[in-house]
């Protein structure tokens, strides 16, 4: 028989053995692989959505202009720099304008004595006028007196024959004025080219800008189509920006927009969509829009890189749910949903997303709804869950 002592001693460890191993069954059930997915949950929530979408872009020019010869040449003089501010018509730079200065002297010198010989010419023609007029009048005198028999029949035809040569004079005056006058018109037009040519040289700004580049210097040889400098309109100053196509559903001109430039990455530039490309790039699957600043602001630079949102018009009463609650099983979008402490997959029509990270639900869910958001283990139909706080604390 064994001594009390060491039977209440067999009795306290084979207790505690029993209690360490309740202990850690209860562990594993609770907090082991066999336990309840440890889950964060939200409801689906009835409240005012505004929608937005994000993008990167690049601050451009609509209108920039490059200027330059029509034709080979020379520079001559660039009066402007980088910088600086121009007028529409302004001078900003010249061509050299070679042999053109003595050319168009040498064309009015020619225009002039064209002048002269068409003065020439209409002397001529009233000349040989008058010299017909009198001719005309003797052929008619000499016929008349031909008729009564006082002159011969061959006097009467030298005087018509002297009528109708001096009428060929008339006539080759004539022409000849006409020659002299398509000879001025022609000088007249040689003149205007080498005019417009001399005209063509001296580069003048299209429009009101700001010159961004200097191409040539004084004495560099261009060919035509070259430039001199570049200018832009700094009122036509947009961002052009890549926006994800499957989001660009309600895209339109007119929506309100928020610029942040990396240059200036603390303040928000208020902005309008100002267009949206036609044309998409079907390699990154995205669509081109310009947003327009509402100011333009101070010392901003081509070529730098911005940061666009695009506000869409708030949708009021909207059923949502956080971002963070959608599934994708295959190609079906869904929420894991709660029915008392298991799950199941519920589809849903999912809308617009807010920057908050809530997303409009069309279809599929009722106001109230409970669902998973964050889960501690990967989740499956029928799976048991147990709702915490947050999956680094304990339970709910």
């Amino acid at each position: 028989m064994m001594p009390p002592l060491f039977t209440k001693k067999i009795l306290a460890l084979t207790g505690l053995a029993a209690f360490i191993v309740a202990g850690l069954g209860w562990l594993v059930l609770q907090f082991g692989p066999m336990a309840p997915n440890r889950v964060t949950a939200a409801s689906a929530d009835i409240a005012d959505l505004q929608a937005s979408i994000f993008g990167i872009g690049t601050v451009e020019a609509q209108r920039s202009y490059a200027i330059g010869p029509t034709a080979a040449g020379r520079v001559r003089r660039v009066l402007v720099d980088v910088g600086d501010a121009v007028r529409a018509g302004q001078l900003v730079a010249e061509m050299d304008p070679l042999d053109l200065d003595e050319r168009a002297t040498a064309a009015q010198s020619a225009l002039q004595r064209a002048r002269y010989a068409v003065d020439g010419a209409a002397a001529q023609v009233r000349d040989s006028a008058a010299r017909h007029k009198v001719a005309a009048s003797n052929a008619e005198r000499y016929a008349s007196l031909g008729k009564q028999a006082f002159l011969s029949a061959a006097a009467v035809e030298a005087r018509q024959q002297e009528a109708m040569s001096t009428q060929a004079g008339v006539s080759a005056a004539h022409a000849a004025w006409d020659a002299a006058r398509q000879e001025l018109g022609r000088l007249a037009a040689e003149q205007a080219a080498i005019g417009k040519q001399r005209s063509n040289l001296l580069l003048m700004a299209p429009v009101p800008g700001i010159v961004t580049m200097r191409d040539a210097e004084p004495g560099t040889t261009l060919v035509a189509g070259q430039s001199v400098l570049r200018m832009i309109d700094p009122g036509s100053i947009r961002v052009k920006t890549r926006i994800d196509q499957a989001r660009s559903g309600g895209l339109r001109a007119g929506l309100p927009a928020s610029v942040l430039l990396r240059s200036r990455p603390h303040d928000t530039f208020s902005a309008t969509v100002a267009r949206i490309e036609l044309n998409g790039d079907s390699v990154t699957e995205e669509r081109l829009i310009s947003v327009s600043f509402d100011q333009i602001p101070q010392s901003i630079m081509l070529g730098e890189l911005a940061e666009i949102t695009i506000s869409f018009p708030i949708i009021a009463s909207a059923l949502t749910i956080p971002n963070a609650a959608l599934r994708k099983i295959g190609a079906q979008d869904g929420v894991w949903q709660l029915h008392e402490d298991r799950i199941k997959f519920q589809p849903v029509r999912i809308g617009e997303r807010a920057p908050d990270g809530r997303v409009q639900v069309l279809s599929g869910l009722a106001k109230g709804d409970r669902l998973i958001v964050h889960s501690e283990r990967e989740l499956h139909e029928g799976d048991k869950v147990r709702i915490v706080d947050s999956l680094a604390q304990g339970v709910k």
